[in-house]
């Protein structure tokens, strides 16, 4: 990647907006922060096409908790895919795990196909994997074009250790984006450690889940 973009996590309309006036290269598009990001609601959806001119995904994740789900939740997330293709969005982000912590690579080749053309992002269930390597792995043969991750940390300074051996691991093959705890404040040691990459932040700073117009463009200018 020649330049270092930035991916904001919006859990409402004016994130959305606040993202797009301030120059973001594109928005992850979810709910409930608390949980650790859901699957926003078709309405939601729509609107945030309708305002976003820049690229928009969406995450596809029934409720917070682990990330092994049951076949109803699996049947959830397919509907869900295909339900928002014709809105139109950028992207899914998902991710599907084994009671075992491995990569459910039947129930994630099944969401990728269904999202094709579309690329998708295996989330921050990889921070939860049991075995980081094999599991980069599974995720590249699943198809999967970006993993957002910590490093395996509480946040990213945290895991940068992993992040550093998974960039490597990876080769180029995959999108490694930084995410968990990514804020101005730590992003430059990020970019010296990992080079140019996507980068991922909700830019809150307050006790609201609106993402802070003053932090993106200080997330931008260390960029």
């Amino acid at each position: 990647m020649e330049k270092s973009q930035l991916e904001i996590a919006c859990f409402n309309l004016d994130s959305v907006e606040i993202a797009q006036a301030n120059g973001v290269n594109r928005i992850e598009l979810c709910v409930n922060m608390k949980e650790g990001g859901t699957t926003p609601d078709l309405s939601l959806v729509q609107a945030a096409r309708e305002k976003a001119t820049i690229d928009l995904n969406v995450i596809i994740r029934p409720r917070g908790g682990n990330f092994i789900y049951t076949d109803a939740e699996f049947q959830e997330m397919k509907e869900s895919i295909i339900e928002y293709k014709n809105c139109k969005v950028d992207g899914f982000v998902f991710g599907n795990l084994n009671a075992d912590g491995s990569v459910n690579r039947e129930q994630n080749m099944v969401l990728v196909n269904l999202a094709y053309p579309l690329p998708c992002t295996f989330h921050r269930a990889f921070d939860v994997v049991t075995d980081v390597s094999k599991s980069l792995e599974d995720v590249i043969t699943c198809g999967f074009k970006t993993i957002l991750t910590s490093g395996q940390g509480k946040n990213v300074e945290e895991g940068i250790d992993v992040l550093i051996d998974v960039v490597q691991k990876a080769n180029n093959r995959i999108v490694i984006m930084p995410g968990g705890g990514l804020r101005s404040t730590n992003i430059g040691l990020l970019k010296e450690k990992l080079g140019n990459t996507f980068f991922h932040s909700s830019a809150i700073t307050d006790s609201s889940e609106t993402a802070s117009a003053i932090e993106i463009i200080a997330l931008k200018a260390k960029l």
